[in-house]
């Protein structure tokens, strides 16, 4: 070392030294360095030893790197998510508009992650008017959360249209030109089921219209029973057109809408939890509080999977018709 005049002495006495580069490709992560007051120290097998070392150590610090980095972006990602289900679940409406004496809702969502693709709203276009929107996007998670936002927010708009253009934006044509919306947006991996109800207090008449959600469950008096009205998936085929279905309303009636959540729910042996228990749930407490009726059928739904996990979002949304007061 003494007879190399780039060599910076900072121990006195070294008179050999050998530096091994620890290489992660062609990046530099560190040095081994061997310092020794003996001259001509170190030998080949020691060069050979120490590359060897060095290469270990290289990787193993690189993925000490990468780690502490993967850990940081979990994190980050973490308190997002959680930020985000915060804001998603802010922007479900937990009462109405406008109090109504005509009629009592009550709502409750369960995603199956932080973020679900399962959504619901209770818009007044007049102030005598009620439209009622259930509606479960394919999939889960972050993705399903954005285009279950954008299907929200088609909903709200089309209804609002409504005052404009009744015409136009009745209950099937809502659902007909979101579909025309989504499937011009070309996400063949995503579609949503939604069922679509629109109240008129003063005629005391439903209207309702579904693409694909679970048939809503139907209480008057005391007959539970499901609604058959089939329907497309919004955003699958171009060109679609749904049917719709008119109701006169009676004092007491009922009506509960629930995701397939609720219905293909999963018991640990793999049954599901399906239409005719949710219908039992329905009629045990029909003379229950609206909110009562939702936490009935979460608690028979959670009781029944016993320790299986949650598959889907489960959402669940109750309407009941009071009639006109005096």
């Amino acid at each position: 070392m003494s007879k190399d005049p780039r060599y910076i002495n900072l121990v006195e006495d070294v008179r050999s030294e050998l530096v091994i580069p620890m290489l992660i490709k062609d990046r530099c992560v560190g040095v081994f360095d061997l310092e020794s007051p003996e001259l001509d120290a170190f030998t080949k097998e020691h060069k050979e030893l120490l590359t060897l070392l060095a290469s270990q150590a290289a990787v193993a610090i690189d993925n000490a790197r990468l780690y502490e980095e993967v850990r940081r972006n979990e994190e980050r990602i973490e308190k997002e998510l959680r930020f985000a289900q915060r804001v998603q679940m802010a922007l479900l409406p937990t009462e109405l508009p406008r109090p109504l004496d005509d009629v009592d809702v009550a709502a409750r969502i369960e995603p199956a992650r932080e973020l679900g693709g399962d959504l619901y709203d209770f818009l007044m276009p007049d102030p005598r008017t009620l439209a009622v929107a259930v509606g479960d996007v394919s999939g889960k998670g972050a993705p399903a959360a954005l285009y279950g936002g954008f299907v929200a927010e088609l909903v709200r708009s089309r209804t609002m249209r409504r005052r404009f253009s009744p015409d136009l934006f009745r209950v099937s044509g809502v659902l007909q030109a979101m579909n025309t919306i989504l499937h011009e947006r070309q996400l063949e991996e995503y579609y949503c089921t939604l069922c679509y109800a629109f109240f008129d207090l003063d005629r005391r008449q439903v209207t309702l219209a579904n693409s694909g959600l679970p048939y809503p469950i139907f209480c008057r008096g005391r007959r539970c029973s499901q609604i058959e009205l089939p329907g497309v998936p919004l955003g699958s085929f171009a060109g679609v057109t749904y049917d719709e279905m008119e109701m006169e309303l009676q004092p007491g009636d009922l009506l509960v809408f629930c995701t397939d959540g609720i219905f293909e729910s999963p018991d640990e042996r793999g049954s599901e939890f399906g239409a005719l228990r949710a219908c039992e749930v329905v009629e045990r407490h029909r003379g229950d509080s609206v909110q009562r009726i939702v936490d009935a059928m979460f608690d028979a739904v959670m009781e029944f999977r016993g320790g299986a996990a949650q598959t889907d979002d489960m959402t669940v949304v109750a309407v009941r018709y009071n009639g006109l007061k005096s």
